[in-house]
């Protein structure tokens, strides 16, 4: 597994779109903005900010409602729409009109529709691990995809996940981290730790699943779509248990300028467990 150097990295804030956000940052030049999944926080890039950091300023964001960042009470207050917002207010805000935008899970839930709305703020796509909204969409009317997606369906009910969530000192995180691993030493005890503390702040829980609160209600589901022009690469861990593989296909007949990578034997959080063939791609795609 990779050493992660962490002497360089700043711990900052910026506040837009009514929310103040925490985020990570390294290096300097073109702006490369990072977007995590549930139930992590900034920390889910630490192999990629180094890395990066060459070539980029690296913005690693706390999303929303996650670790450091702004927990709104409403739950209104966690859709998408407030999602493109605070990227377009990042970008913006850091002093940019574009960047490399990357997203895993949530985070590139977020990506493909911040693509759609603001595509001319984007040099390039990156997501990985999270289907387009089109795919996905269609998936969930299989009965595969929605036994995969079941903990969606249990994450609408009121209290009861937060309360499954908290219990025996956040087991659930972990099982849900190094269970789904495919490689197990993926996670040392102080990572682990780490996801616990982060779901463990005030307001945290209910912030992260009313990510899930609203999925039905929103844009993300939808089926109609257009081509969307942003030159996009797509990066998918062939062994994860909560998204199959058969998403990923087809998804160049909605994405003019298409590429994919896939990783034999590794999970859902692939850019945890194969942190070099992920670090390579992404330096192919950009041309690095």
């Amino acid at each position: 597994m990779m050493t992660v150097a962490e002497s360089s990295w700043t711990h900052e804030y910026i506040t837009t779109n009514g929310v103040k956000l925490h985020y990570v940052t390294q290096g300097e030049g073109p702006l490369m903005l990072m977007l995590h999944g549930f139930p992590e926080f900034w920390y889910s890039w630490r192999y990629q900010i180094p890395e990066f950091a060459k070539y980029f300023k690296v913005v690693a964001l706390d999303l929303r409602g996650y670790n450091d960042s702004d927990k709104p009470k409403d739950k209104l207050a966690y859709v998408m729409d407030e999602f493109v917002k605070d990227v377009e207010g990042v970008i913006k805000g850091l002093g940019y009109e574009k960047c490399v935008l990357v997203g895993h899970d949530w985070g590139g839930a977020i990506a493909w529709n911040f693509a759609y709305q603001h595509p001319d703020m984007l040099e390039r796509l990156i997501i990985l691990n999270l289907p387009h909204p089109a795919k996905f969409s269609q998936g969930l009317r299989t009965p595969q995809q929605i036994l995969r997606s079941s903990y969606i369906f249990f994450f609408q009910l009121p209290w009861l996940p937060e309360l499954t969530l908290q219990a025996s000192n956040y087991k659930a995180i972990e099982r849900t981290l190094k269970g789904m691993a495919v490689d197990k030493s993926t996670f040392s005890q102080a990572d682990i730790n780490a996801y616990k503390d982060a779901a463990a702040k005030p307001g945290a829980l209910t912030a992260m699943l009313n990510y899930y609160r609203n999925v039905f209600q929103q844009r993300i589901l939808k089926e109609n779509w257009d081509i969307l022009e942003v030159p996009t690469l797509m990066i998918w861990a062939e062994k994860d248990t909560a998204l199959g593989k058969e998403l990923t296909y087809g998804t160049e007949a909605y994405v003019k300028d298409f590429q994919i990578q896939y990783i034999a034997n590794c999970s859902h959080w692939v850019q945890q467990e194969q942190p070099n063939l992920v670090n390579q791609y992404i330096r192919d795609f950009l041309l690095l």
